[in-house]
């Protein structure tokens, strides 16, 4: 178990603090990690069972992906609720009850439109092959979908209290219960049947609902929350709307975030076959970098939580900027690593000579894209340990909105460089609004503890 160490602010640069975020965020980016290498032996297996298998798989991740991502960003919102009651189990199962009903509700909307693929895919024109496999696949992962919300409640909570190690091991047995039943259920070995695609979703479903009871019973017996019970009971409303006020607008980014990723595929494709493949695994190589950004960014709210809790401006900030230089450092050298190494990375993608040359001469746009992303990002986190997250929302709208409107005339005009020099300055145009922002919303102190001392 990890003992958060709080910072004082002792030494110029904040050290303790900047140990405490690396601390919390390794757990979390090695679950991150083992989760996207089971995703890919997924696809892997399917892609050997058959075409049409594989095509079915992607029809359904692509909403399956946002809807997941979207659950977990709504229930971040739980964390900045959880600091100033962690040490005080009276208070905080409340909190963790109503951040179970915010679950609940997200979960099953999101779940609902994951079921609804086979008519979103007959809306938008997918061929009839790849709806045709899709069987029970759709509700499998329906609800996979209501278990990795009620896990990312749970999640949030353990990251609070400072048991990233515990999160941890959840995720990789989940990751390991969906690797093996894949191999089984979808691979056949030997004299095994292949369920295919219905096979992927028992795995999934599985995986999710595994690692949903450890890190649940993680956090009823492992926390100041030992032997009592998690059972939602019934919701107190304003509790749970005030909880959401600050999850929703989160969930509200996601959503923007990957509508406007989708629109750019689409004008890549535009551009020409091999632009589009090589866009795809651009894209994928910026999401598998960023998640660092991410681990690092979530462990970074409870920091800023529990010094804005205590009305501490030059420390919330110092949090922040130290987050933000340990996911920078993490994705440039990553970033970097990958283009140094891409005579041997980009061949894992394509066997194309035209898409390789094309992927090699967009790594440097890579890391700019990745790094203005975590850059946006770990501010943002930092405006989540505020409980101030429409400011995020409202940059990621305006931002991302205009890449949107102009997507397809700059690809048009200068191609896929172009397009991504677009992306990296949406980013970067993001990060310095919520920069501001947040050092807006975390002036709070001085004046604030003057006024008290002069009482």
């Amino acid at each position: 178990m990890i003992e958060p160490v709080i910072s004082k602010g002792t030494g110029p640069a904040g050290r303790s603090t900047w140990i405490e975020i690396a601390a919390a965020a390794l757990p979390l980016y090695l679950t991150m990690i083992a989760a996207s290498a089971g995703a890919l032996v997924d696809t892997a297996l399917l892609g050997n069972h058959s075409t049409a298998t594989l095509a079915a798989f992607a029809v359904t991740t692509a909403v399956f992906s946002p809807a997941t991502a979207t659950v977990a960003g709504a229930l971040r919102g739980v964390m900045p609720f959880v600091t100033p009651r962690k040490e005080d189990p009276d208070r905080l199962l409340p909190v963790v009850r109503s951040g179970m009903w915010l679950a609940i509700t997200v979960g099953a909307i999101a779940a609902a439109a994951v079921a609804s693929v086979p008519l979103i895919g007959h809306a938008t024109g997918v061929p009839r092959t790849a709806l045709d496999q899709l069987g029970i696949f759709p509700f499998l992962l329906a609800g996979s979908v209501l278990a990795i919300a009620v896990s990312s409640s749970a999640t949030s909570v353990l990251v609070v209290l400072g048991h990233s190690r515990l999160v941890m091991r959840a995720g990789l047995l989940g990751t390991a219960v969906s690797a093996t039943l894949s191999v089984l259920l979808v691979g056949g070995p030997g004299p095994l049947p292949s369920y295919g695609l219905n096979g992927a979703g028992v795995a999934m479903l599985a995986s999710s609902m595994i690692s949903a009871s450890v890190i649940q019973a993680a956090l009823r017996r492992s926390t100041v929350l030992t032997g009592r019970s998690l059972y939602p009971g019934r919701p107190d409303v304003k509790q749970v709307w005030k909880i959401g006020a600050v999850g929703i607008p989160l969930a509200g980014t996601v959503l923007v975030k990957f509508a406007v990723l989708g629109l750019l595929t689409f004008a890549a494709a535009r551009i020409g076959t091999d632009s589009a493949a090589a866009h795809s695994v651009g894209i994928s190589l910026v999401n598998l970098i960023f998640t660092a950004a991410v681990a690092v960014g979530q462990a970074t709210i409870p920091v800023v939580s529990d010094y804005a809790e205590k009305h501490e401006s030059t420390s919330v900030r110092r949090s922040v900027r130290a987050g933000t230089w340990l996911a920078l450092t993490v994705v440039g050298l990553i970033a970097a690593a990958v283009i140094v190494l891409n005579p041997w990375v980009v061949p894992l993608f394509t066997t194309d000579a035209e898409v390789r040359s094309q992927i090699t001469d967009l790594l440097p746009l890579v890391l700019a894209v990745v790094v203005t992303d975590a850059l946006q990002a770990v501010v943002g986190f930092g405006l989540i340990g505020l409980k101030r997250t429409v400011p995020s929302f409202v940059a990621t709208f305006v931002c991302y909105g205009v890449l949107a409107s102009v997507a397809n005339p700059v690809a048009t005009a200068g191609g896929l460089a172009a397009l991504w020099t677009a992306l990296a300055l949406a980013n970067f145009l993001q990060a310095v609004c919520k920069a501001y922002s947040f050092h807006r919303h975390s002036t709070f102190t001085e004046n604030r503890d003057r006024a008290a001392a002069v009482t």
